[in-house]
């Protein structure tokens, strides 16, 4: 994705009606875990995640719960958008369902790049289904990983 507009169209969820999860709820990617044991600590800053892969599943979780400020710091600076324009998006009535991770290349502890290739469901403000494929690719940058961009393919 090369425009400005390719990087900001990624689709964002409102916030389940602004509720926070608990603890012991389960993470919204899917992973089975509590959010604590799971995304919990990526999300709220307290820890980096260790791998590409489970960078995109917290921004996943990310997406579910309407948390721009997770997205925005584990954002490339070359690729990010505005906080204006995702705080836009965030509004855009999506709520996510289920993330599929279908095949992830690199992106390991001890790698500095790596893909991951997933399917995230969601439903608009009609309640229809709507599906979105993406390959994502990861850096790792001063020990953090960071989303630069992605291709969607459906």
């Amino acid at each position: 994705m090369d425009s400005a507009d390719d990087r900001t169209a990624l689709p964002v969820p409102a916030r389940a009606a602004g509720r926070v999860p608990a603890g012991t709820d389960r993470c919204p990617c899917g992973s089975g875990d509590s959010i604590s044991a799971c995304c919990g600590p990526f999300l709220a800053g307290e820890r980096l995640a260790p791998t590409a892969v489970q960078l995109m599943r917290s921004r996943y979780a990310a997406y579910a719960l309407g948390d721009a400020a997770h997205l925005l710091r584990t954002w490339d600076p070359s690729t990010r958008p505005s906080a204006a324009e995702l705080a836009h998006s965030l509004g855009a009535g999506l709520v996510w369902t289920r993330l599929v991770v279908h095949a992830t290349e690199a992106g390991g502890p001890f790698e500095d790049a790596g893909t991951a290739e997933f399917t995230a469901l969601a439903r608009d403000a009609d309640g229809a289904r709507v599906r979105m494929r993406e390959t994502s690719r990861f850096v790792r940058r001063d020990g953090a990983w960071l989303y630069v961009d992605g291709d969607v393919t459906g």
